[in-house]
């Protein structure tokens, strides 16, 4: 990676920890689907506790209306949340864990980024590329990834996405042959 690339990134994740988006929770209206999630890393003490709201007009399809949270911990953690936030807002739940998906993919590249297809996908995101190069900060850039997927699977909006998808199940059950 060049080094004004490296120097982009980094700034990228200080603009985004020096002003986090999504930072303080917002009340959930009463009715609406929601999720909400505390994660700890142990190995640094950073912590998030994460509030997610959720659209269910189409059942099939909810999509994440709202993300707010509040938590401590490093620049690279309360980045991570933060660019989470911009990601995931207003996106479809099986976009969103999909999103999930890929940045775990990227933080498991040691440094080597992934293709320009999945980097575009993740916009902002790919600045996180170097932290994967080092085993004790990913924990860091993944604890809001943990708890966003912790409250699409308590909320049930993750199930409701799934059941919504075809399957691809070479040997589907009875009810799916009909």
């Amino acid at each position: 990676m060049s080094s004004s690339l490296e120097q982009m990134y980094q700034q990228v994740i200080l603009d985004h920890a020096k002003s986090p988006h999504g930072r303080g929770f917002v009340a959930v209206a009463d009715g609406h689907v929601h999720g909400e999630s505390h994660q700890v890393n142990p190995t640094c003490g950073d912590e998030v506790t994460m509030r997610v709201e959720f659209d269910t007009a189409d059942p099939a399809a909810p999509t994440i209306s709202r993300v707010s949270w509040e938590g401590q911990g490093c620049s690279i953690s309360q980045a991570s949340l933060s660019v989470l936030t911009d990601l995931v807002t207003g996106a479809p739940v099986a976009q969103s864990e999909h999103l999930g998906e890929v940045f775990r993919e990227l933080m498991q590249s040691r440094g080597k980024g992934l293709d320009d297809e999945r980097e575009d996908e993740l916009g902002d995101a790919t600045a996180f590329t170097g932290v994967s190069q080092f085993p004790a900060r990913i924990k860091c850039a993944l604890l809001g990834w943990a708890a966003l997927r912790d409250t699409l699977a308590t909320s049930g909006v993750l199930a409701a996405s799934d059941a919504a998808q075809p399957s691809t199940d070479p040997n589907p059950s009875p009810q799916e042959k009909r």
